[in-house]
């Protein structure tokens, strides 16, 4: 090579380190409020079921506040380069998603979407050859969500809250089934989604406590939380 040919990989060289850098330090801000949210969410497990509202209401404002770290990494990810540089933010985006996640049961009840997710995150389908959610990153974030339902059903039940595990079981059984019917050929989300049936089984025996010793009425047509 010559001198001409050296300076100029060099000076591609340096671009990268630089964007690298840029990017780095939008995830370290996403890292940080996933963070925040995810100490604050621990939080409902000493929670009484009437006081999870107001839980959740500060840990939205930080969701909110994810819209400005996904635009800024949308804008400096080149076009077309999203799987070269999205190793930088799996994890992130993945609690990030986790984070949605329990928020949208804990007040509905229900089963968060991928574009739902993606909406509540600030992911534009504008910048999805730069930036946005994957379906491994969404999945891994679900069976976070379904870890920490398995805890919750426990410590409900020590809360006084026997109605809980019930919502719960039907909520993880559906989910459940639902992977089931998934073509998981990813190594590491196929382990994962293996140990969930270690989770339902907890909840079951939680469930089948509760109601062996009746302190729960049958369930309802309704899963919301109810605080």
């Amino acid at each position: 090579m010559d001198t001409q040919d050296v300076n100029y990989l060099n000076e591609l060289l340096e671009q990268d380190i630089a964007l690298r850098e840029k990017i780095k330090d939008q995830v370290t801000d996403l890292d940080k409020k996933t963070r925040i949210m995810v100490g604050i969410l621990n939080k409902i497990h000493s929670t009484p079921s009437d006081a999870i509202p107001p839980l959740l209401d500060s840990v939205r404002p930080i969701l909110r506040s994810c819209h400005d770290t996904s635009a800024a990494i949308a804008a400096l990810v080149p076009p077309h380069q999203f799987w070269r540089w999205k190793d930088m933010w799996s994890n992130s985006l993945r609690t990030a998603v986790y984070c949605a996640a329990l928020v949208e049961y804990l007040n509905s009840g229900s089963l968060i979407t991928l574009s739902q997710v993606s909406e509540v995150l600030g992911i534009n389908e504008e910048s999805a050859d730069r930036y946005s959610i994957v379906v491994e990153d969404y999945l891994h974030g679900l069976i976070s969500l379904v870890n920490e339902l398995s805890r919750l059903a426990v410590n409900a039940v020590t809360l006084g809250d026997y109605e809980a595990p019930i919502r719960i079981s039907v909520f993880v059984k559906n989910l459940f089934a639902g992977f089931s019917m998934l073509n998981l050929k990813n190594d590491t989300l196929r382990r994962r989604f293996d140990s969930l049936k270690y989770d339902l089984k907890k909840i079951e025996e939680v469930v089948y406590d509760v109601s062996l010793r009746k302190l729960a009425e049958p369930l309802n047509k309704s899963t919301t939380w109810r605080g």
